[in-house]
């Protein structure tokens, strides 16, 4: 996908402590649901029939990122490498790279972000999923970390 000129726009990577406020001085609780693994990227991952997995961002991500204006995802049939960016979410604040938190093979994406990029925002859990990978055998999960050590993680990132 090709996205608008970047210019002026910074690169981040997330790793502030949450706030009580969203971009609109909101109280917000983040969200954190326990059948998730997570990534210090700020990746969640849900296991899916056999060895299919599904990608999104995490709700403090969205939060942090604030309005999600634009998403570039890799195509279906790329090889991604845990730990490694593939793709892009351009916010009204700044850009910032979506990190596989698995390796595999991209088997399907989220098309949908095409039309309604909002959808990461506004439900990061369900309609703002980004992609789903097949892994060769799952041993990546093994890393990630479970809702507790994520919400660990976002109280106080090292």
């Amino acid at each position: 996908m090709q996205g608008p000129d970047h210019a002026g726009l910074t690169q981040c990577r997330l790793a502030a402590p949450p706030r009580t406020q969203d971009h609109r001085g909101e109280t917000v609780v983040p969200d954190f649901p326990e059948d998730l693994k997570y990534t210090t990227e700020h990746e969640w991952v849900r296991e899916g029939n056999e060895s299919t997995v599904r990608i999104g961002v995490t709700d403090y991500a969205a939060e942090q990122l604030g309005d999600i204006v634009f998403v570039s995802l890799p195509a279906v049939g790329d090889e991604v490498t845990a730990g490694d960016a593939c793709g892009e979410l351009e916010s009204t604040k700044s850009v910032s790279d979506i990190f596989s938190p698995v390796s595999g093979v991209i088997s399907a994406i989220n098309d949908q972000l095409d039309d309604s990029p909002e959808s990461v925002n506004a439900d990061p859990y369900g309609d703002g999923w980004l992609f789903e990978v097949d892994t060769a055998d799952g041993t990546d999960l093994d890393s990630l970390l479970d809702a507790d050590a994520y919400a660990d993680h976002v109280e106080s990132p090292t």
